[in-house]
């Protein structure tokens, strides 16, 4: 797609579609007020009577489409609803621009225009620029890729129709929305890939390349440096399959860093999960494909960050192994060493990301991080916990909780705290080894997951990600395909630019 900012009179543009968002003003359900959000009286005047008709109650994801609009150059009209007045939001909008796009590509509409929405007080052009731009470039993804007679249904050109008199913060927001909506698509090409073409060692080729096109490091190791690392967790996980595993180092460094602190992102990236010899049911195993998520947030993330130069140097680490049952693969009742020197007793191979996560995280301390976060689908438990509208965050310190959440507020990505306080290690304790991998029995799993990674970061101010519910979509939506989501690259992102403040 060839996305463009313009400042040009919207009812003499040209277009196969001009986008309006509209709002519910009223305040009793069964007799709305509609407003557009633009001061455009040919548009107003094209949309009224049919506004007036009730067939149009402005919900959010909502549409209404015109022909052949009177006073206007457009071919149609497409109203989009963001909701209430009231709770208008840069996450509404957001969605509301990729529902124009969702809805154009449904009728195979190749270019469309979207009209810059009037704002309230409460919402800042930038950010608001920026969201459009993320709704517009990520509603443009599908899936599809391996389909032999696949239809593309891509749009050639969208362009926001922006006001002059916000040039400035709209060309600003427009540039980091194309950043963040490229890195996103990037971690969702790369979670639809197949696990016989997504291999540990793939992954390793395309986050180095990614780098090098990026100006960032990068250093791709296996099997051996594993071993001169004492990485027995890693390595457990990683030797029942034929295919080696990978370390993968991405490193970022400003020019000149605002502070000392050194941020670690650490990915799960498990190109295929069996389970191992705690094998997983048949039905729904296809979808582990995606047990590499985390590692793809991370790589996304990381090529955001190498467009935007935050003043904070990061370190982004990747591990990543098949999970397979072989002859060769480790057994429940195994004991190993992990790279910080903890035994632990595996109870179930299927708990397997929590082991590549710990010599992760404990190899990014020694890297230098100051402050960690890592992303993974990391358990089932989580899901039933949370459901799928948010991913699990753990942390072991109030204070980068709260800046996270701080960060985050823009991202419409929504995380909910669970607890990782030290009751709970109790649950992890084994009888012959430091710890175990699996809690004492099935309840609290998310939490006896986060606190086993929790022991190896000792007081490094960290965060835990456990984004199983949001890293694939089930069912497309007004605004989404279904499939790869690339969730938690925009909110990881955040949350380094807040710590190089």
């Amino acid at each position: 797609m060839n996305a463009s900012l313009q400042f040009s009179n919207a009812p003499e543009f040209v277009t196969s579609l001009l986008t309006v968002f509209a709002v519910d003003n009223g305040s009793a359900p069964d007799a709305p007020s509609i407003s557009l959000l633009t001061a455009e009286q040919a548009i107003l005047a094209a949309a009224a009577p049919f506004l007036n008709s009730g067939e149009f109650k402005a919900d959010a994801g909502g549409t209404l489409l015109l022909h052949a609009p009177a006073g206007l150059k457009a071919e149609r009209l497409l109203i989009v609803g963001a909701g209430k007045a009231a709770k208008l939001s840069t996450a509404e909008l957001r969605k509301a621009a990729g529902t124009a796009i969702r809805t154009a590509k449904a009728k195979s509409i190749r270019d469309a225009a979207i009209v810059f929405p009037k704002l309230n007080e409460n919402l800042d052009a930038a950010e608001v620029s920026r969201a459009l731009t993320e709704g517009i470039l990520l509603a443009d993804y599908d899936a599809d890729t391996y389909r032999s007679q696949r239809e593309d249904r891509s749009m050639q050109n969208v362009v926001l129709l922006g006001d002059e008199t916000s040039r400035g913060a709209l060309e600003r927001g427009f540039a980091e929305g194309e950043v963040f909506a490229a890195a996103q698509n990037f971690a969702r090409t790369l979670v639809n890939e197949p696990g016989n073409v997504l291999t540990p060692t793939e992954l390793g080729k395309r986050a180095a390349a990614m780098c090098e096109a990026n100006g960032l490091s990068c250093e791709v190791h296996s099997t051996e440096k594993l071993k001169e690392l004492g990485m027995g967790a890693f390595l457990g996980v990683a030797q029942g399959s034929v295919q080696p595993p990978a370390l993968i180092v991405m490193r970022y460094k400003p020019a000149k860093a605002a502070n000392s602190n050194v941020i670690g992102l650490v990915g799960k990236g498990i190109t295929f999960d069996t389970g191992g010899i705690s094998i997983k049911p048949a039905d729904g195993m296809d979808k582990m494909k995606y047990d590499m998520a985390g590692a793809a947030a991370m790589i996304g993330a990381m090529q955001t960050i190498a467009a935007l130069k935050p003043a904070v140097e990061v370190i982004g680490v990747v591990c990543s192994a098949e999970n397979m049952p072989s002859g060769s693969a480790y057994k429940p009742g195994d004991v190993l060493t992990a790279m910080s020197g903890k035994t632990i007793e595996v109870m179930n191979t299927d708990a397997e990301g929590r082991l590549v996560l710990a010599d992760g995280l404990h190899y990014a301390k020694t890297l230098g991080a100051t402050h960690l976060i890592n992303a993974a689908t990391l358990t089932g438990a989580c899901v039933v916990a949370l459901g799928k509208l948010n991913s699990g965050l753990f942390s072991n310190d109030d204070e980068t909780v709260a800046l996270f959440r701080e960060a985050v507020n823009t991202t419409d990505e929504t995380f909910w705290q669970l607890p990782c306080t030290d009751d709970y290690r109790e649950l992890i304790k084994s009888d012959i080894a430091d710890i175990r991998n699996t809690g004492m029995d099935r309840w609290g799993g998310a939490i006896t997951a986060a606190m086993f990674l929790k022991e190896f970061v000792g007081e490094t101010p960290w965060i835990h990600l456990d984004i199983a519910g949001q890293a694939w979509i089930d069912e497309s939506r007004s605004y989404i395909a279904k499939g790869p989501s690339g969730v938690a690259v925009r909110s990881i992102v955040e949350w380094v630019r807040a710590l190089a403040q």
